[in-house]
């Protein structure tokens, strides 16, 4: 399988911040080991960023003059590096995209930038990459209507603010229901799930959200954000996932979209576990799903997840809002 990756460009970080930088190398490298092919995306040209962001944000984050508020809601320091990274992430998008259009299904090991936004930047995230892929696969002709599927534990404001006004795409966000961001850009459909959900109820919640999304279509092509953050130990996360029920929600929404025959861009999205490893784990276990499923290959068993809910934790969701109808 081929995949996208930009850990090759890193950036300064203070020490001791949140943010997961050194387990993209380590998960290029761990599949590489595993036979799979990392090619190196280059940075997106800034016209095409253009296309999606307003021009005052970009000249913003070219020249480094971010106010110190935005800088603050961005949570990373900037810096030349940074700006590269992220041009380099969300072209990765681009082309995991258009392979997903040849292969069926394709992973870029890094974007799910889904809290930028047309005219903010925050949360981690610089450039929505999922909504330039979208735009360079309609330039290309090669898809108009779109799904995207985001399984992150935090909320897709961004995408929202882009896709939401969009009669051509559908956001499905299902996300902890006591989490960032805490004012929220709604979704086409929003699923708050409860702060302690583990692998049932969360999978519970999953099934007819899903179901409601696909409803909306046909669509030509689908997004999934596979974000790792859900895991039980992740420091931001709140959820109570194990490690197999992420795996069980990736190959069930894989194989929904793909029986629905939707080509699949899968993304990473968050994962802030204390040990990068856990976060690798979960990685990479994505990665097994993808490659699974490309060119309808499917030889990776699903497998079994727990059971019984964490004592005291409902098994389903506080909130299931929908802003549009299925059409």
């Amino acid at each position: 399988m081929r995949v996208w990756t930009h850990d090759r460009s890193s950036f300064p970080l203070p020490e001791g911040h949140k943010f997961p930088l050194g387990k993209y190398v380590l998960l290029r490298e761990r599949l590489e080991a595993e036979g799979h092919e990392a090619l190196t995306a280059p940075p997106v040209a800034w016209e095409d960023l253009a296309r999606v962001h307003d021009t005052p944000l970009l000249e913003r984050i070219r020249s480094g003059t971010l106010s110190v508020r935005e800088q603050r809601g961005l949570g990373l320091p900037w810096s030349a590096q940074l700006v590269e990274r992220g041009r380099r992430s969300s072209q990765g998008t681009v082309l995991a995209a258009h392979e997903a259009l040849r292969c069926g299904v394709a992973m870029n090991l890094g974007g799910g930038t889904h809290h930028a936004g047309r005219a903010f930047a925050r949360g981690f995230c610089l450039f929505n990459d999922v909504a330039l892929a979208l735009d360079a696969l309609r330039r290309s002709g090669l898809a108009r209507r779109a799904v995207v599927v985001d399984c992150d534990v935090h909320q897709g404001d961004g995408t929202a603010d882009f896709l939401g006004p969009d009669p051509d795409a559908f956001c499905l966000s299902l996300h902890g229901a006591r989490n960032y961001p805490f004012k929220r850009i709604p979704s086409d459909l929003d699923v708050d799930v409860t702060s302690g959900t583990g692998d049932a109820g969360y999978l519970a919640a999953l099934g007819p959200a899903l179901e409601t999304a696909l409803a909306a279509g046909p669509f030509d092509v689908a997004f999934y954000l596979a974000g790792a953050d859900p895991w039980e130990g992740d420091r931001l996360g709140r959820l109570s996932l194990s490690k197999a029920g992420l795996r069980a929600r990736d190959a069930f929404v894989l194989d929904r979209l793909r029986a629905a025959e939707l080509p699949v861009c899968v993304v990473l999205a968050g994962g802030y576990a204390p040990d990068l490893r856990d976060t690798v784990d979960i990685n990479a276990a994505t990665a097994a799903e993808v490659a699974a499923r490309v060119n309808g290959n499917h030889s990776v068993p699903t497998p079994r997840v727990r059971e019984v809910e964490p004592a005291g934790i409902e098994p389903a969701t506080s909130c299931l809002q929908s802003r549009r109808s299925p059409s």
